[in-house]
């Protein structure tokens, strides 16, 4: 078992660089299979979820070669398997994407249902409406999903609820269907752009991505292309919240500073300067914190992936926050884990009131999910003493080498393994009865 260990109270101060868009990289990397041809796809992250795409990709048959630590080129062409197994699909909720590839590509698709962070039910009601709708069928057997389709047709497609997962799934699906495909009530995040963008790199006819309602004319083949994953949104938020816990100064360089607007602005009324240049920002706090309140939204509202990161901030901030999450209904379980470290939140619901008490103390800690994780970390960063979280294999399905990037900024982090207690042998026969 691997977990963190962090001495708090050391300032963040230096520069440290922003890998790929984990929520793009694991849309993108199944879109591959609509291609004829061989893709080459550069800034993806080094992180769990993307190794199991890559499995998944290679189970399948299709070739994959290494070109660097974060430039993979795929052959999708020597595929000719059409199934995830449970195995792969269990441990991330972005395994659903192969339906839509595999739908698009070859009019056949079985994946297990998806696993991930248990933030709560995440039904994929709105994504098998979207495949019905272009003329696919479904079976729900064994916790399998099976879908066949004899031909797929361009189709009006209403989503019931803003769903980032479903409105790609979607666009995965007809990127190849005859005719015309409009989904309205899309959603409007930058990783739908950027799989958009690269759908339209290999010679697909998608319009409106960004907006509320995406139109898909469809084509008959689609070309090999070179592509690079746009800047991961939700780490350099992750990162700018780190500095302003520990009143450091960094300049976070490989981002888009527009998609990061929503984070920027709540962090300025916390008291945090940003200031922005064409790919980089500047962070650093020279006052006090002060509180605020937060909603959760779709984009281009703040995201739910920071919440919880948000929220730790705030702990250290003066006065009374409050937090409203709109997304998911268990993305407060974090909270149990910062109150050990001294933190007061109460939770009622989906709302969340933090006193702030400008400090935190080190405790032992568990990381519930990937967004959890990023936020237990930021309190160990600025606690006082040692901080230690077990459970990180939830932190590093999202962040690529989040402790090296972190020690280059002048935190005390380092990642140990220890042994599982379930396989610690006694020391002798009589502690063995």
């Amino acid at each position: 078992m691997d977990k963190f260990i962090i001495k708090g109270g050391r300032r963040l101060e230096g520069e440290v660089t922003i890998s790929g868009a984990k929520n793009a990289a694991v849309a993108i990397l199944p879109a591959v299979i609509l291609s004829d041809e061989p893709c080459v796809i550069e800034n993806v992250p080094y992180i769990s979820d993307v190794r199991i795409c890559i499995k998944i990709l290679r189970e399948m048959g299709a070739e994959v070669t290494s070109l660097g630590k974060d430039t993979y080129r795929i052959d999708p062409t020597t595929i000719n398997k059409f199934c995830v197994p449970y195995e792969y699909a269990r441990k991330m909720r972005a395994s659903y994407y192969f339906l839509g590839a595999l739908l698009g590509k070859y009019n056949k698709a079985r994946v297990s249902m998806p696993g991930g962070c248990p933030l709560g039910d995440r039904p994929i009601d709105q994504h098998l409406k979207a495949f019905t709708a272009i003329g696919a069928k479904y079976t729900l057997s064994q916790g399998m999903i099976d879908l066949t389709a004899d031909k797929l047709s361009g189709n009006q497609i209403f989503f019931d609820v803003v769903t980032v997962g479903a409105t790609m799934n979607a666009m995965l699906a007809a990127v190849k269907a005859e005719g015309l495909t409009v989904i309205e009530n899309a959603a409007k995040e930058p990783h739908i752009v950027d799989l958009a963008n690269f759908l339209n790199s290999m010679g697909a006819n998608i319009m409106g991505a960004g907006t509320d309602v995406i139109k898909i004319r469809g084509v008959e083949h689609l070309h090999g292309a070179t592509y690079a994953v746009i800047p991961d949104q939700i780490e350099a938020g992750t990162f700018m919240v780190a500095v302003a816990a520990t009143k450091g100064d960094v300049l976070i360089k490989n981002v888009i500073p527009k998609h990061l607007e929503s984070i920027t602005k709540k962090l300025e009324k916390i008291g945090v300067n940003i200031e922005q240049f064409d790919d980089s920002i500047r962070v650093w706090v020279d006052g006090p914190l002060v509180k605020t309140d937060v909603k959760t939204a779709p984009h281009p509202g703040f995201p739910t992936d920071m919440q919880s990161q948000i929220a730790t901030l705030l702990c250290l901030a003066e006065g009374t926050s409050i937090i409203t999450e709109n997304i998911w209904e268990q993305r407060f379980r974090y909270v149990d884990e910062l109150r050990r470290m001294g933190a007061d939140i109460t939770v009622n619901g989906k709302v969340a009131l933090i006193e702030g008490t400008g400090k935190l103390m080190g405790a032992p800690v568990k990381a519930c999910d990937l967004r959890a994780g990023a936020a237990l970390i930021i309190a160990g960063l600025a606690a006082s003493g040692v901080t230690e979280i077990e459970d990180i294999f939830h932190i590093e399905r999202g962040y690529d080498c989040m402790e090296g990037k972190l020690r280059a900024l002048g935190a005390d982090i380092e990642k140990v393994s220890v042994p599982d207690k379930a396989e610690e042998k006694p020391e002798n026969d009589k502690a063995a009865v």
